[in-house]
Order: C-alpha cells, then structure tokens, then sequence
C-alpha cells in the first residue's frame, strides 16, 4: 500500500473526548460540531480552541456536505460520540441547525442567569467555566456526585465516566464500557461545566442523541 493510501485512511484527529481533547478514532461520532479552526494548511491540529463560540450541531442538515474534511482556512469539523460528550467537553447547541434546542437552552439560561441574553453572553459564561485562564486547559469543578443529573460527567483518577441513574460508565471513543455503582455520599471532580449540568437537570431532550446507544448496554 502506498504512503498516500495509507494516510488517506488515518482517522483524523477531530473526535473530540469529554476531557476537550482532540483524538483519532474511526469509531464514528453521533454529534458534529466545531471551536473556530484548529488545524494548519496540511490538516494538523496545532490548538485546542480557537475564539468562545463551541457548537454542537446535527450530522446532516438541508443535505450539506462536509467534504473535504479539514480544508486550510476553514473551520475545523469535530465530532462528539453524543451530546452528552459535547456538553462535557464544553460545546452548547448549535442556533442554526438545532434552533429547537438552542431557544430551549436560551430559556433555561435566562432563569439560571438573568440578565445574560444570547449567543455572546452564553458562550461567555461557558467559556470562563471550561478553560482555565493560566494554562488554557479544561476546567474542572467540585459537586457533590448524589446530586448531579444524567448526562454529567466526573473524573475518576484519570477517565471520564458518564452519570446515569444509579451507575458510572467509563466513556471511549467507540462508546460506554464497563460501569460502576454511583457512590453515595462523596464529592465529584465535575467536567461538564455547571450551567450545562444545570441545563440536563431541566431534562435536556436534544434533537441529537443525548446517549450513544451502548450506555443502555452496558
């Protein structure tokens, strides 16, 4: 097999982990979505973010197509295993593609946050709760783990696992793997930023899938 072939088939560094880093998986993501531009004219991913509006949006809308993936100069497509990934990594519904849900999380953070109206003032707030300002790496914070929504995610040692009802499950590119009981009573190191899991307290139903399908398997 040729250089060229081989390459062509390399999983693009565009999945996005829990954590905000990009990874190349070919397992395939059920949520799209983009941070500005991350990568360089030969499509290598040289920053995390570039600028505070994080979107998550649908695979397919009005039948756009997103290809070449990558192109120099154009935003960088990113994929989520599912929205509860986006919104652990930080990245709120998208007001074009996912109108329906973008106004819904517009009223929701209007009670959480009066006085903060639109696009800029949310993705504001977001950023300044997942980017830590001295290293620019993902922002984490205490909760205590009884009371925090499905969908949330929390850090043990170093793997992000996913809340739901009364288990853990460790998130992989490909989808949930081997659960744990929810321990009752302890302190979490939360990653999904608090006005987001405020957001799945409200009882989040997106119009993209909140869940992969293997978190109901496993």
């Amino acid at each position: 097999m040729s250089s060229a072939a081989s390459s062509a088939r390399r999983p693009l560094q565009n999945r996005v982990t829990p954590l905000g880093e990009l990874v190349a998986d070919p397992a395939r993501g059920l949520v799209y979505g983009n941070r500005g531009c991350l990568h360089d004219e030969t499509g290598c991913i040289r920053r995390r973010y570039n600028g505070k509006r994080w979107i998550a949006c649908r695979l397919q809308f009005r039948g756009w197509h997103r290809r070449p993936l990558l192109q120099p100069g154009r935003f960088t497509e990113l994929f989520f295993l599912d929205e509860a990934t986006a919104f652990a990594a930080g990245h709120r519904p998208c007001a074009l593609c996912r109108r329906a849900d973008y106004d819904r999380l517009a009223a929701i953070w209007r009670e959480l946050h009066p006085g903060s109206n639109g696009a800029d003032a949310i993705d504001g707030q977001l950023h300044a709760e997942r980017v830590a300002p001295a290293t620019r790496e993902q922002l984490h914070h205490d909760a205590p783990l009884d009371g925090l929504p499905d969908g949330a995610f929390i850090l043990l040692e170093s793997d992000p696992w996913l809340v739901l009802g009364a288990r853990l499950l460790r998130w992989t590119a490909a989808g949930y793997a081997e659960h744990e009981p929810r321990p009752a009573g302890l302190q979490a190191r939360l990653i999904t930023p608090p006005s987001l899991v405020a957001v799945l307290g409200a009882g989040w139903q997106p119009l993209v899938p909140l869940l992969h399908p293997s978190a109901k398997t496993n």
